[in-house]
């Protein structure tokens, strides 16, 4: 079978696409299933996973990327979560079924420490995926696993947004879309920054209420402000980090929350604890979610007719040009693959 590894050292010199020994259905455990794979999408984390920036120690070769949507071709003995023939999308952490993570829960994640979705055939077990949603394509649903249901953790399970809340989304990513798409189900009105006016508009479309250019309003923390009367975001979607965070402190109301989820600004900064501290403010960081957030979330995707943004569709043999462009940061949503 096809898959993309990287190979021999790390760097998107060294990812290739090659071939594995076949996965037969005989050679399945008792409890686990055999997927034909369909699709595929990117996060930021695989393309660092790629760099050697994630995890410098992960041993390879590795095939990356944690999210996919995948066929049930066959099953191990005592399966009945699922039945051949359904579609499923892997969780991201195999051996988070519920509850709170671990550190041995967070060993079981797709697209490294185990090897990833980029493959025609993947083995999980059957309690590590859930029935996908009927109304959505493969690459919409291989969009789920990770930004998804980080969204959902940020806004609903950890994040308690309700009807009226004001909330502010940082970008035009994948999490950052679904934030914005999962607001408006919520019935909370969304501030939207990016540094392009064309994304602004499109975020508007969606039904964002506010869009901020933070090139041209540097100081968008105020802007957020005096667009709220002072009062300030209740939720901040914070996918920027260290380089945003000040401003972020500065966008969220008293006594609100910012839902710390990556670090596209950097991992290190300065930031002053009194804003926090004398706010109430409260930084939940934000690590994807669990097996029953993923079913919740597609709960509320069936009913309230959410569809994921996808970008651009590449093919598997392309997905070294998915990964650059997922690294130049132009692409609105979700990059997805195409697994043939």
């Amino acid at each position: 079978m096809r898959v993309v590894e990287i190979h021999e050292s790390f760097g998107l010199d060294h990812l290739r696409v090659t071939e594995r020994p076949d996965l037969r259905p005989e050679s399945l455990l008792p409890g686990q299933i055999l997927l034909r794979m369909k699709a595929a999408s990117l996060n930021y984390r695989d393309l660092l996973t790629v760099q050697g920036l994630y995890n410098p120690k992960q041993p390879l070769p590795l095939i990356p990327c944690s999210d996919g949507c995948g066929e049930v071709v066959a099953l191990g003995e005592g399966v009945g979560r699922v039945q051949v023939g359904d579609r499923v999308a892997p969780i991201f952490s195999q051996g988070w079924i519920g509850g709170e993570p671990t550190r041995e829960r967070m060993r079981s994640t797709l697209g490294g420490p185990l090897d990833g979705t980029l493959q025609e055939y993947l083995v999980v077990d059957a309690a590590g995926v859930v029935k996908a949603p009927e109304s959505l394509s493969d690459e919409e649903v291989a969009c789920l696993p990770c930004a998804a249901v980080t969204a959902w953790s940020a806004l609903v399970t950890d994040g308690g947004v309700t009807a009226g809340d004001t909330v502010l989304v940082l970008g035009t990513g994948g999490v950052s879309i679904f934030a914005l798409q999962i607001a408006q189900l919520l019935g909370a009105r969304t501030i939207v920054t990016s540094s392009s006016d064309d994304k602004l508009a499109r975020a508007k479309e969606l039904g964002a209420w506010r869009g901020i250019n933070y090139r041209a309003n540097p100081e968008w923390g105020k802007e957020v402000a005096r667009l709220t009367g002072g009062r300030g975001a209740d939720l901040v979607v914070e996918v920027g980090g260290a380089g945003t965070l000040e401003q972020s402190l500065r966008a969220v109301r008293m006594g609100g929350t910012i839902a710390l989820i990556g670090v596209l600004s950097g991992v290190a900064g300065d930031f002053q604890v009194t804003r926090v501290l004398m706010n109430r403010v409260r930084i939940q960081g934000i690590l994807v979610g669990d097996r029953d957030r993923f079913e919740a979330l597609n709960r509320a995707i069936e009913v309230g007719g959410l569809r994921p943004v996808v970008d651009r569709t590449f093919p598997l043999e392309d997905t070294r040009e998915a990964l650059e462009a997922l690294s130049r940061g132009e692409h609105f949503g979700k990059i997805a693959i195409r697994i043939p």
